[in-house]
C-alpha cells in the first residue's frame, strides 16, 4: 500500500434482496446436509416482488420442503407484511431442481466410496484467501467496520431500539490509510429502509447517534469525518419490491470488501465438493494462520484447480513485502501443514455439516460471532515450528 491511500468497503443487511437469495440457497443446503452428508447441492435463488424462484442441481437420498425453507428465511429476515416488499407467509414459491450432471459427478467421484485424498475438484477455477493484522478479526478495516454497522442496524430493528427500521439496508465505510495503516474514518454511508411515518431528520439523527458512533472506534473519527444517512432521502420501498435479489451477487461483501483478489465464484448454495466454496475457506484458514503467527502483516493465498483432479494446479502466497520469511520457505511450510486436496479440505474443516446459513449474511470471514473452522488459528504453532 502506498504512503497515503483510501479504501472503501460495503456491507448489506440480511434483509437485502441479494442476501435473502443467498440465505435461501444456504438454508436449503443446510437442511439437506442434516439428512444426507454426502449430497451434491448447487442451488440458485431469485427473489422478486411477491415471488421466490429456486433452481439448480441436487443429488440426494433425502427430501426437503423447499417452499417451507424459503418462506422461513423470508419471515426470519423480517418480511412479514406485504408493504415491506414481500411477505414470507403469502409469497409465491417456484422450484425447478434436477440431479447433478452425470459428467460432473464422474469428475468428482462418489465420496461415499472413495477415500478423501482421491476426491477431485468439483470444477475448475481460482480461489483466494486473505488476512491482515488491521483488526482483531484479521480482516480489512473498511469491511470489518461496514459489517459491524449492518449487524448493529439489524439488532436495533429486532430489539425495537429503533422501531421504525425495516429489514433492507446497506453500509459503506471509507478509511484513510497512512503508511499502510488505518489512520481515520473518512466517510460513513448508511442507507436503511424505514416506515413511511418517520421524518428523514429523525432517521439521520438516530442512525448517527445509535449506530455509527456506537460502533466505530472513536479514535478514528474526527471533525472531517462525513456521515451520510439515506442520502437520496426517503427509503420506504425496499427489499424485493425495490430490487430483485439473486444468489451470488454480493461476493465482495462475502469476502474481503474489495481488498485482495477474487476468483469470481460465489459460495452460497454450494456443497463443499465445490472448490469455489471449500478452497476459498481453506485459503482464508491458511492466510489467517500466517498472519496470526506473525509471519507476515498481511497475506493472500491463491490456488487453482482442474475438475476431477485432486491436486491443486497452483498454490502461491503473497505477503506484500511484510514478511521476513522467503516466499519459497513459507510455501513449503504451508504445504506441510495444510492439505489442499478437495476431499482433505472437507475432512480437515469438517465441512459436511449444516453450518452455512449463518454465513450467508454479514460475511463468511472474520466472524467473531460464529464458531467457523476456517477462522481458527490452530495451526500457528505448527507454522512457527517449521519457520
Amino acid at each position: 500500500m502506498s504512503k497515503f491511500e483510501y479504501l472503501t468497503s460495503e456491507s448489506v443487511t440480511e434483509g437485502h434482496p441479494d442476501k435473502l437469495a443467498d440465505q435461501i440457497s444456504d438454508a436449503i443446503l443446510d437442511e439437506i446436509l442434516r439428512k444426507d452428508r454426502y449430497a451434491r447441492v448447487a442451488v440458485e435463488t431469485l427473489v422478486a416482488h411477491g415471488l421466490i424462484v429456486v433452481a439448480g442441481e441436487i443429488t440426494t437420498n433425502s427430501y426437503v420442503d423447499i417452499p417451507k425453507i424459503a418462506r422461513k428465511v423470508i419471515t426470519g429476515a423480517g418480511y412479514t407484511r406485504s408493504d415491506y416488499g414481500i411477505d414470507g407467509n403469502t409469497c409465491g414459491v417456484m422450484s425447478s431442481v434436477h440431479e447433478q450432471s452425470a459428467d460432473i459427478a464422474l469428475g468428482v467421484s462418489d465420496y461415499r466410496k472413495e477415500k478423501p485424498e482421491k476426491v477431485g475438484a468439483g470444477d475448475q477455477g481460482m480461489m483466494f484467501g486473505y488476512a491482515t493484522d488491521e483488526t482483531p478479526e484479521l480482516m480489512p478495516a473498511p469491511l470489518a467496520f461496514a459489517h459491524r454497522l449492518t449487524r448493529c442496524l439489524a439488532r436495533a430493528r429486532k430489539s425495537g431500539a429503533i422501531q421504525y427500521l425495516r429489514p433492507d439496508g446497506k453500509s459503506q465505510v471509507t478509511i484513510e490509510y497512512r503508511d499502510g495503516k488505518p489512520y481515520r474514518v473518512d466517510t460513513v454511508l448508511i442507507s436503511v429502509q424505514h416506515s413511511a411515518d418517520v421524518s428523514l431528520s429523525r432517521v439521520r439523527k438516530d442512525v448517527i447517534e445509535k449506530i455509527i458512533k456506537k460502533v466505530l472506534p472513536q479514535r478514528l473519527i474526527d471533525k472531517k469525518t462525513k456521515f451520510l444517512v439515506n442520502p437520496t432521502g426517503r427509503f420506504v420501498i425496499g427489499g424485493p419490491a425495490a430490487d430483485t435479489g439473486l444468489t451470488g451477487r454480493k461476493i465482495i461483501v462475502d469476502t474481503y470488501g474489495g481488498v485482495g483478489s477474487h476468483g469470481g465464484g460465489a459460495f452460497s448454495g454450494k456443497d463443499p465438493t465445490k472448490v469455489d466454496r471449500s478452497a476459498s475457506y481453506m485459503c482464508r484458514w491458511i492466510a489467517k494462520n500466517i498472519v496470526a503467527a506473525k509471519l507476515a502483516k498481511k497475506a493472500e493465498v491463491k490456488v487453482a484447480y482442474a475438475i476431477g483432479v485432486p491436486e491443486p494446479l497452483m498454490i502461491d502466497i503473497d505477503t506484500f513485502g511484510t514478511s521476513n520469511v522467503s516466499k519459497e520457505k513459507l510455501r513449503k511450510a504451508v504445504l506441510e501443514v495444510f492439505d489442499l486436496r478437495p476431499g482433505m479440505i472437507i475432512k480437515q474443516l469438517d465441512l459436511r455439516r449444516p453450518i452455512y446459513l449463518k454465513t450467508a449474511s454479514y460475511g463468511h470471514f472474520g466472524r467473531t460471532d460464529l464458531d467457523l473452522p476456517w477462522e481458527k488459528t490452530n495451526k500457528v504453532a505448527f507454522l512457527r515450528k517449521l519457520l
